[in-house]
This record gives structure tokens, C-alpha cells and sequence, in this order.
């Protein structure tokens, strides 16, 4: 059992309760339910950054790219991009193929809620400026915009499922063993875990913060984009990450879209 923050449909404060994240279970006000019993919202209320090209297959699939004009070589820095509020979706909550989409990319993400202010921060103390640990189903339209903001393919409603807990960061395993799996309708289509990342998360938020600065609330993620799997209306897609928890959603089609 690990300390967790939630919170349920139509609460507007969070809640602190008990979970079994590998049994799914969660005792609330002292009442023991599975996961599934309860209807959620998601656990955050900040701005979402994700960390681009972290990734190291996504980053060697793209070096001859990265190479090429306009830059000719690659990032220095941080590449972040943004998952507004309009994009925050829950656990359990269908996500809308829009119309004339035939699928969606959907990347699993680790993501890391600040618990204090953080600038400037050193590497070595990065991670006591976290509180915790949760899911993020990095949704977009497939695509190769590379030097334009991708918000049309990444920042459509609901794109961004987040949940369905945050894990305490002392509740949570080594960030090293936190390895991650997709489902796709029953069957696992992914697999991944930190030791992909080009760099650790440490890191990440020691180079972010010495240009912004991460309120608590925000949630800076890492995602494993490479070999995600595309998926279409109907499909039921489940992120596991062992010791956090089990998000899972139905993509269904928008409303008049079901026959295409």
C-alpha cells in the first residue's frame, strides 16, 4: 500500500488515501474499493510540460534529421512542449478520435508533480522539489512537425490523461525500476522503462528550472515515444508503471463520426 493523492469526480479539493497500486485497490475515509468502483478526475491542477526528444530511440531514429537544414545539428537544450488545460483528462474517461482521424499515437509518460517552488535548482537536490509520481497518456496525431508548435497534433481536448493517483515520491520504487507497459485491448504492445531516457529526470530538472521556474502543482513529464502504439476507435489502452498505478482509457469516436 503506498500514500496517494486523488482526486474523485465533482470534489474540487484532493484527497489523500491509501492504495494498492499493483492490487487496485484504494481506501478512502476508510472504506476499501477497487479502482474501478469509482468514477476520478485527475490528480493535478498545474501546467503540464512534457520533455521532448528524451527519448533516446526517438533520438537516433531522428539524427540524420536533426542534421539536416534549417539547425544541422541537434538540440542543445531542453525542447519542451505544452499539454494545456483543455487536454487534462481522468482515468477511465473516453478520449475523442476527432473527426477524420483515423488514429492516435499513444505515448506512456512518467510524470513528476512539483511539490515547492523550484528555480535554479542543482541536479543533486532536484528530486526534493518533487512530491510525487503519476501517469500521463501522451496522446497526439501522428505526425513529423519538427520547427512549428505541434498544437493541432498534440493539444486537442482531452489529449492528455493523467492519473489515476499521485504516488508519494517516498511511497514510489527507484525511479530506475519503474517500468512501464502498454495494453492495447488486453494484448502488451509496449514496454519501457527510465534507463531510455537520454538523461536522468534529475537532470531534465535542474537544465529546465535554470531558465523557468516549476510551481508546486506543475508536472514536467517523460515520455516513451518511439515504438508507442497508434491506436484507433475503440480501443481500450492501458499504461501500467510498476508501484504507481494502472491508467487506462476508451478512444471513441466523436459524436456523428462513427461510421468512418
Amino acid at each position: 500500500m503506498a500514500n496517494v493523492r486523488l482526486r474523485l469526480a465533482g470534489m474540487r479539493q484532493a484527497l489523500e488515501a491509501t492504495a494498492d497500486p499493483r492490487g487496485g485497490t484504494v481506501l478512502i475515509g476508510g472504506r476499501s474499493r477497487r479502482v474501478d468502483e469509482w468514477e476520478w478526475d485527475a490528480p493535478i491542477d498545474g501546467a503540464m510540460y512534457g520533455v521532448a526528444l528524451n527519448d533516446r530511440k526517438e533520438w537516433e531514429a531522428l539524427s540524420n534529421e536533426m542534421h539536416a537544414p534549417p539547425y544541422e545539428k541537434p538540440p542543445e537544450g531542453p525542447v519542451l512542449y505544452m499539454k494545456p488545460a483543455n487536454t487534462i483528462n481522468a482515468h477511465r474517461r473516453s478520449v475523442l478520435l476527432p473527426s477524420g482521424i483515423k488514429r492516435l499515437r499513444a505515448a506512456p509518460a512518467l510524470g513528476l508533480v512539483i511539490g515547492q517552488t523550484a528555480a535554479r535548482v542543482r541536479r543533486e537536490q532536484a528530486l526534493d522539489f518533487v512530491f510525487g509520481y503519476t501517469i500521463v497518456n501522451d496522446l497526439s496525431i501522428p505526425h513529423k512537425q519538427r520547427y512549428r508548435p505541434a498544437v493541432k497534433e498534440q493539444a486537442r481536448d482531452g489529449f492528455a490523461p493523467v492519473g489515476p493517483w499521485i504516488v508519494q515520491k517516498e511511497e514510489a520504487p527507484p525511479l530506475s525500476s519503474l517500468t512501464t507497459r502498454v495494453y492495447v485491448n488486453g494484448r502488451l504492445v509496449q514496454q519501457a522503462d527510465p534507463s531510455r531516457f537520454r538523461q536522468p529526470v534529475e537532470q531534465w530538472l535542474a537544465d529546465v528550472t535554470a531558465f523557468m521556474t516549476l510551481y508546486p502543482g506543475d508536472v514536467l513529464f517523460f515520455s516513451w515515444p518511439a515504438d508507442a502504439p497508434l491506436v484507433a476507435a475503440g480501443d481500450v489502452v492501458r499504461i501500467e508503471i510498476e508501484g504507481i498505478g494502472v491508467l487506462e482509457n476508451v478512444i471513441a469516436p466523436e459524436q456523428g463520426d462513427d461510421e468512418r
